[in-house]
């Protein structure tokens, strides 16, 4: 005979068709609300995934992982440290940069912003700038010609664009004949770019690095350098190990500390969004209980069979968890397949139902992104299907632990 016995006829309950046509359908509907909850899950998860890698990658398209800067907020012998950050064994690009805090004009429009000197091609190493121009050239920026690109977001309210010229507001003063002035000082703009994120393309500019240095008269300072780490996870650890490495005395800052709370509210909706779908998953788990009460009320005259014959209640136990089980376990494979294969493919589902009905399901004048992409992660698929199987189990407990306790004597009476 088949062994393991409670295996056996535990499958053995799982696959017969039963006199109570209920208790199938009942069985049926636990196993498809397992299978859908766990694909909601994995799609959903996957999607937000997706959402948050394309956000990071966006944000530091334009801001670096870490940055070195003096304590005054100047660096001098910025060449020689720029040398030396390269050389690190966890350094990938490095680039000096100038900041300032401005407003621009032009005619009756005017907008803050924040200007950032740069060397061109040394910002390659460190962001995709050169990717986002949607015109002019990065290479325009050049030392002396106070040519300036602006976010298109930025251009569309002052209302300029390529060729006009912009007047760039610093805090700085100036002595004149009619008293102190903030420093103005007239731009071309040569180029715009759009990273998609309006918090840069509505508040950012770039500048050349002499010329940031002129506005804010630093000589031949520099505010910082910004780094590319090999890792940019590690940020906030390489960064200051870089610093400490370096000897004396720097300002460190990275990524995740001027995008903290940005992030954390991602993560914490990622969270949540995972304790709601569980919901899901949790009432079609236990939906088991009742589908297993309802065989136990079935089959008590089996149960008593079964037990004057010599089975243990403990045997007994274990084939009602094996059906609840292969209930959970069918449920949960199914949804972990189902789930992959739609998580894979829902960029293009998505496409495919926009195009059909002629709608857009994410408007890219309110979202920063006008797709839904995917990133589905092993870590989340098992987290899921691990969770979604526990439960099944879990639930199958009572149902079997009753079954054991039936009385072979009661239950036979009226047979």
């Amino acid at each position: 005979m088949f062994r393991p016995l409670p295996l056996f006829i535990g499958l053995r309950y799982t696959r017969a068709k039963r006199r109570n046509h209920f208790i199938s359908f009942i069985s049926a509907i636990s196993m498809l609300g397992i299978t859908l909850g766990i694909v909601a899950l994995i799609v959903v998860l996957s999607v937000m995934n997706g959402f948050h890698t394309e956000i990071r990658e966006r944000i530091l398209s334009m801001a670096s992982h870490a940055t070195l800067s003096g304590p005054d907020g100047a660096l001098a012998d910025w060449p020689e440290l720029l040398e030396r950050v390269r050389q690190h064994e966890h350094v990938v690009g490095a680039a000096p940069f100038v900041e300032i805090q401005a407003m621009l004009a032009h005619g009756g429009n005017v907008n803050g912003a924040v200007l950032r000197g740069i060397v061109p091609n040394d910002e390659d190493q460190v962001a995709d700038l050169r990717r986002d121009m949607i015109a002019g050239s990065v290479d325009d920026l050049t030392d002396g010609s106070f040519n300036i690109i602006l976010g298109q977001e930025l251009a569309m309210v002052l209302g300029v664009g390529p060729g006009d010229k912009v007047t760039v507001v610093t805090p700085q003063l100036s002595a004149s004949p009619v008293g102190v002035m903030p420093r103005l000082k007239a731009f071309t703009v040569t180029g715009l770019f759009s990273v998609g994120m309006g918090d840069f393309d509505n508040g950012a500019a770039f500048i050349s690095l002499e010329d940031g240095a002129k506005l804010l008269r630093l000589g031949e300072a520099v505010t910082g350098i910004r780094l590319k780490l090999d890792d940019m996870f590690r940020a906030p650890e390489l960064s200051r190990q870089i610093a400490l490495d370096l000897g004396g005395l720097y300002r460190v800052s990275d990524w995740t500390q001027s995008y903290r709370n940005f992030f954390q509210a991602l993560h914490i909706e990622k969270r949540m969004m995972t304790i709601i779908l569980f919901l899901i998953v949790a009432v079609a788990a236990f939906n088991i209980v009742s589908t297993l009460v309802m065989v136990v009320t079935d089959k008590r005259a089996d149960i008593a069979v079964l037990r004057t014959l010599g089975a243990s209640p403990r045997r007994i136990m274990a084939i009602f968890m094996v059906q609840g089980t292969t209930i959970g376990l069918v449920g949960t494979l199914l949804g972990a397949v189902g789930g992959v294969a739609l998580a894979l493919n829902v960029e293009a589902i998505v496409s495919s139902i926009e195009r059909l009905f002629n709608v857009h399901f994410l408007d890219p004048s309110i979202y920063y992104i006008s797709t839904l992409p995917s990133d589905p992660r092993l870590a989340d698929i098992l987290f899921i299907c691990g969770g979604a199987f526990l439960m099944s189990v879990l639930a199958t407990l009572y149902p079997a632990w009753r079954a054991a306790r039936t009385d072979p004597a009661e239950a036979l009476r009226y047979e």
